[in-house]
């Protein structure tokens, strides 16, 4: 189990030169409080809660149901309504479009991934139908939009009319900031997975190595910093890509059970992280960790 203190340990980054500014000083945590419960895990737990929007910006809120996506204004009217066939899960805003990523009602060769769908924001109307699991918003009605899956694992950007502007041989979870950051999710034992950034015409930046192949989204600190839980080990990603480990949570298994469910979020000052690991011969029983941890700034 974790220290209740740790001050952090850097790891070696590949560097593009042979001589590396200082790093700057890293976050360090502090293990508040831990629990141990068997049971469901808290995503499992909490999917029959209240509906909340997919996006929202300047008063208006996209939700999505089955068979339809919906824009609301801050009076409570709706302003328009897209029909689609399954469920969107996801929405996010650019300028004046929204891109809404979708889940199938019915198994398809892709499984259960539905269509993406790009709309005006303004009346609903479609613009483009495409194909992707997970996105993101950049500006000007610009976005990322991520497949992985049956030797796919890609990320594509397209404008505002979807036309496609740049692709990478990349895929995770992304972060929109002073550039684009991935914390990729390649699903495979051993795994590839690393921190990268996204660079003009396809070109990738590759940042630390990850030790799990399915993170959960990361959490992103004031200054840039992304906080990786990576198989039961939190790290600190820095703008640069320099790495440091937080707090080694639980040891490292030479196998991670697919069932197992991981997920990280901010609370304040904490951070809460929880880690669902199935019991053996219990198909819906797990041994469910939790830990309340503090966030010490760097300083200076």
């Amino acid at each position: 189990m974790a220290d209740p203190e740790q001050s952090g340990r850097a790891e070696d980054v590949p560097s593009a030169s042979p001589v590396s500014p200082a790093r700057p000083a890293s976050w360090r945590v502090g293990v508040v409080e831990y629990r141990q419960a068997t049971g469901l895990p808290p995503d499992r737990r909490h999917r029959a809660g209240k509906a909340r929007p997919l996006a929202s910006r300047d008063g208006l809120r996209i939700h999505g149901t089955v068979g339809r996506v919906t824009c609301v204004d801050g009076s409570g009217l709706t302003r328009w309504t897209h029909r689609c066939a399954g469920l969107p899960n996801a929405a996010h805003i650019s300028g004046d479009r929204v891109l809404v990523t979708t889940d199938s009602l019915d198994y398809t060769p892709w499984g259960h991934l539905g269509p993406a769908l790009l709309l005006d924001l303004a009346d609903g109307t479609r613009i483009a139908e495409l194909r992707g699991k997970r996105g993101a918003a950049l500006g000007g009605g610009r976005f990322l939009l991520g497949l992985e899956g049956y030797d796919a694992f890609d990320t594509r950007q397209y404008d505002r009319d979807a036309a496609l502007v740049d692709s990478w041989r990349s895929y995770g979870h992304y972060v929109i900031g002073t550039g684009i950051r991935v914390v990729e999710t390649d699903r495979s034992l051993p795994t590839g997975s690393r921190v990268v950034r996204l660079l003009p015409d396809g070109v990738i930046e590759r940042g630390p190595r990850l030790t799990g192949p399915s993170a959960p989204r990361p959490v992103v600190l004031e200054d840039g910093t992304i906080l990786v839980l990576d198989a039961g080990v939190l790290r600190a990603v820095d703008r640069r890509l320099g790495a440091t480990v937080l707090a080694e949570l639980l040891p490292a298994t030479a196998d991670e059970d697919p069932r197992r469910t991981v997920s990280l979020r901010r609370e304040g000052g904490n951070v809460t992280a929880v880690i669902a690991e199935p019991r053996p011969g219990h198909s819906s029983r797990y041994t469910v960790h939790t830990w309340t941890i503090a966030l010490h700034p760097p300083h200076g």
